[in-house]
């Protein structure tokens, strides 16, 4: 993330998604996922006949089950470890970038609106610009940022439900700079 300069008198909050709250989110979402497919695999078997369930064959399922989804939000956490998505609202406007995408910058003028949508850590915020031409792409790392294409016009989507502070804090900072458009 690029900061610009503080102006004098110059308010910004930053919003970022830290690395622990991401690994321990995508641990969960793994570990689920891994035990709902366990399950679905060791029925099936079991149904079949193929296979009856011995101690020593839970105790390995179990032990993959604890050791794999930690290993596999490990990995994912290292390769996006620089490239989380991070928000900026500062009296030059709204700077973002979605996690692994170029950021972008928006002044305030050009935000038609702004919206969440989805909850929890799956919360993401959609900024529909007044027009394309206002909107800067900021240079850096990464793909292009993420628009969502709507009959409104196109929208650019930031995943913020694992931001810090929360998505709440996030409205309230919006509605602070844009009370109209929130």
């Amino acid at each position: 993330m690029e900061d610009h300069p503080l102006e004098v008198g110059e308010d910004a909050t930053t919003f970022f998604q830290p690395r622990a709250m991401v690994f321990v989110t995508m641990l969960w979402v793994i570990a689920l996922g891994a035990l709902v497919c366990t399950l679905l695999v060791l029925l099936g078997a079991y149904a079949l006949g193929g296979v009856r369930p011995t101690a020593a064959g839970l105790v390995t399922v179990l032990e993959a089950l604890l050791i794999g989804p930690v290993i596999a939000a490990a990995v994912i956490v290292l390769v996006a470890w620089n490239r989380f998505g991070w928000l900026k609202s500062s009296m030059q406007g709204l700077e973002f970038g979605a996690t692994g995408r170029r950021g972008v910058h928006v002044p305030w003028p050009a935000v038609a609106s702004v919206g969440l949508r989805r909850w929890g850590p799956f919360t993401e915020l959609v900024i529909t610009p007044t027009a394309m031409n206002a909107v800067t792409e900021l240079p850096g790392r990464g793909r292009r940022p993420r628009v969502l294409r709507r009959d409104s016009g196109p929208a650019f989507v930031v995943d913020v439900g694992l931001m810090s502070p929360g998505p709440d804090v996030l409205l309230a900072e919006l509605h602070r700079r844009i009370p109209t458009r929130v």
